[in-house]
């Protein structure tokens, strides 16, 4: 279990960098209308909330957020969710993609996302630049990092995670010798002869109190610490990424270290690894854990009514602010803020979104005049495996289930991804729908 240090002095010589991402169109469609990490987590939050927080808790309270595709929505979750006061200097501050004198097009890659604001970054008095990605999940003392890295005389640290060898051929896949210092780099290596030439040897096994004998590795997390003249230097070439270009590099001309993670980490980019972390929430022991109080996740503050539960059976659930159930059973899933499910439901294994506001109630009588479903999820729904996106109009006798479908298959109300039913954002489904069909 970490312990978190609060007597430690903020950190003002690092300058912490969230990556805001790409299309994601591993999310699709979920990122429809919105970038990675602005998407829903874990009924309350947004994905942005994991590595701002870590930071926060860390005493790390300059912060960049890098953004350039459907940004408005994470745009705002920022704004209204982290305000320091007029005596305190540190900032949360988006950096959106824009067009300059010296560079007229999007980002190409997360080193030319940073290096198109490297500006931003060498004005400050900063010492040290900690690169993070905005769609992993998990909780990390950043101070322990660093001190790391200062103690090595390292140009470079590299955040590395032991992994089975079923994991390695889809991460960045670390060398190491006895110091820890990175000899070589491999992204996503797939050849069997290759992954045994990578696999951790004995020393870091007895660090890392490895017994078992399959064989492991080390695994890069998307997490870079760099010396501040390191940084500017190695971005003077026009590399697009740090993982498949910069780094690859830097370890034949600079001292690359890694620092061994050991707790919880997840990639969250793609549905199925999404649905999965968030379910996990859901157990009796989730193996990330929201009720850490000595560090805790932030996010945007909301002033929602307790939620009401009438008449209904919740096992194995979260249940977030401001729900209203009636006569429903819902079982191993997440419900979002404002969530209403009327009589009869049935939710299993799903994640239920919520929705941004109330609708009024003379517009639920409008809709009910026009047989349109009103906002929320109906009478008499099942729904299993399901992602029910925010503000979805879910009609009565709704059916979802993906169960004897295609892995991945689209519809007119739905799309399946990874063997787990979406229904996007804002979707209306009539009553008597088989999503699925």
């Amino acid at each position: 279990m970490t312990t978190w240090n609060r007597k430690r002095a903020t950190s003002s010589n690092v300058v912490a960098i969230i990556m805001g991402g790409g299309q994601g169109q591993r999310l699709y469609p979920l990122t429809k209308d919105r970038a990675k990490p602005a998407v829903p987590l874990g009924g309350k939050y947004r994905i942005v909330d994991i590595p701002i927080s870590n930071c926060i808790n860390s005493g790390l309270k300059r912060i960049y957020i890098l953004t350039q595709f459907n940004s408005t929505s994470l745009h705002r979750h920022v704004y209204q969710s982290y305000k320091f006061d007029h005596f305190d200097d540190g900032f949360v501050e988006i950096l959106a993609a824009q067009q300059t004198y010296d560079n007229t097009g999007w980002y190409q890659g997360t080193a030319d996302a940073v290096r198109q604001n490297l500006r931003h970054f060498m004005d400050g008095q900063y010492d040290y630049a900690l690169i993070l990605s905005g769609d992993q999940l998990y909780r990390m003392d950043f101070q322990k990092l660093i001190t790391q890295h200062i103690e090595s005389y390292a140009d470079i640290t590299i955040a590395a995670l032991p992994v089975r060898r079923d994991r390695a051929s889809s991460l960045g896949i670390l060398q190491t010798n006895e110091e820890r210092r990175i000899t070589r780099f491999v992204e996503k290596p797939k050849e069997p002869a290759l992954l045994d030439e990578l696999k951790v040897g004995d020393p870091i096994l007895s660090y890392l109190r490895i017994t078992s004998s399959e064989d492991h590795y080390l695994a890069s997390m998307g997490i870079y610490l760099f010396n501040k003249n390191v940084l500017r230097q190695i971005l003077d070439n026009n590399r697009a990424d740090f993982g498949k270009d910069i780094i690859p590099e830097s370890i034949k001309t600079h001292r690359v270290f890694s620092y061994i993670f050991q707790g919880y980490w997840e990639d969250i980019g793609t549905i199925g690894s999404f649905f999965e972390a968030n379910l996990d929430l859901t157990n009796l022991v989730p193996q990330f854990n929201f009720f850490d109080m000595m560090a805790p996740v932030y996010t945007h503050p909301r002033y929602l009514p307790g939620s009401k539960v009438n008449a209904s059976l919740v096992t194995r659930a979260i249940l977030s602010d401001g729900c209203i159930l009636n006569d429903a059973r819902i079982d191993h899933s997440i419900i979002g803020l404002r969530s209403i499910i009327d009589t009869g439901c049935e939710v299993r294994d799903s994640i239920v979104m919520g929705s941004d506001l109330y609708e009024p109630e003379h517009r639920r009588l409008e809709k009910e005049q026009r047989s349109e479903p009103r906002l929320g999820i109906g009478k008499n729904c099942k729904l299993y495996r399901t992602i029910v996106d925010k503000n979805a109009c879910i009609g009565d006798n709704v059916i979802s289930s993906p169960e004897g479908k295609p892995a991945n298959a689209d519809y007119a109300y739905g799309f399946i991804r990874d063997g787990i039913v979406v229904i996007p954002r804002g979707m209306a489904v009539p009553s008597g729908t088989v999503v699925c069909q």
